[in-house]
């Protein structure tokens, strides 16, 4: 297992030993350690979506310390959140798992076809909190793309200097796009792509459908006859497209679902050969105790201990 985190780390050769020391770290923490595979706890929903969306369902959410501990009982192999959340627990919970931070945050207060987020952090703040990594949201599709894709060339430039790992979140989104675009399997492959054009080590991706939204991708797609049937299939396009899986590819759990669901998505996502889950909704909004089995229940599958 060691050795598949060397060979993962082999794909940074540009990297700097403190970049690669927290792809590592990263890598080698929480219950999937050194397998490759990666469950990270995403609790960035109370600035994207509000308080009560988010935490109302399962009340000690609203506290910033129940992430932590949740993400340390279950096993996950980092924390990842905006700055309030991070700095109202860091101290009391510190070196115990790792920590990504959230520099760019969006909300719900206005109707917004082409959103463009807010930066809401720095390199410095994730270095003062000792994080592993800086996480980023570009919305492909916006037409404010090419103002996130600036920011995020000089982000992930002083992260990088910095010996920090760059974690991007990349969804299509914006009013060039439809709304089964936003998932569309063209879209989906190409948002990887330029997540990783801007040097991204970890790309985080929502699951894609069978749709194709471009009508120039869709003649390759049907003449060359990619296999896109089933989601494995599809999990390898994504990351196929992320330099033939050179690139760490994790998959966005969405809204809340039926564990079921969640768990074929996780076999899927296994069978394509992602490199694993980030899962905020869906764990945290339940009773801690569910919550710990539910995430453990996913790294099983991704270890090979569950089918």
């Amino acid at each position: 297992m060691a050795d598949r985190v060397q060979e993962i780390l082999s794909y940074y050769s540009s990297d700097n030993a403190g970049t690669k020391t927290n792809i590592a770290r990263l890598l080698r923490s929480g219950k999937l350690a050194g397998t490759g595979k990666l469950v990270i706890l995403p609790v960035d929903q109370g600035f994207e979506h509000g308080p009560a969306r988010s935490f109302a369902p399962n009340p000690p959410g609203y506290n910033p310390h129940y992430h932590f501990q949740l993400a340390i009982d279950a096993g996950c192999n980092a924390y990842a959140a905006p700055l309030g959340f991070l700095e109202a627990g860091v101290s009391q919970y510190a070196g115990q798992i790792p920590l990504i931070l959230k520099l760019n945050n969006h909300d719900v207060l206005h109707d917004d076809k082409d959103p463009m987020p807010s930066v809401t952090g720095s390199v410095k703040d994730a270095l003062r909190l000792g994080c592993s990594a800086v996480g980023f949201t570009i919305y492909p599709g916006s037409t404010h793309c090419n103002a996130m894709y600036e920011q995020l060339r000089a982000i992930a430039e002083e992260a990088k200097d910095n010996g920090l790992a760059v974690v991007v979140w990349s969804y299509p989104r914006g009013s060039a796009l439809s709304k089964e675009g936003e998932t569309a399997m063209d879209v989906v492959a190409y948002a990887a792509q330029i997540a990783a054009q801007l040097g991204a080590h970890i790309i985080k991706v929502k699951l894609p459908t069978a749709h194709l939204e471009q009508a120039a991708a869709k003649k390759v797609y049907e003449s060359i006859d990619i296999p896109i049937k089933t989601l494995a299939e599809r999990v390898k396009h994504v990351v196929q497209s992320a330099f033939d899986g050179r690139r760490i590819v994790i998959f966005s759990g969405g809204a809340k679902s039926e564990d079921k669901n969640v768990f074929e998505e996780a076999r899927a996502i296994r069978d394509g050969g992602g490199f694993g889950s980030i899962i905020g909704r869906n764990s945290f909004q339940r009773p801690k105790a569910e919550a710990v089995k539910f995430l453990q229940t996913i790294m099983g599958i991704y270890a090979g201990e569950v089918q």
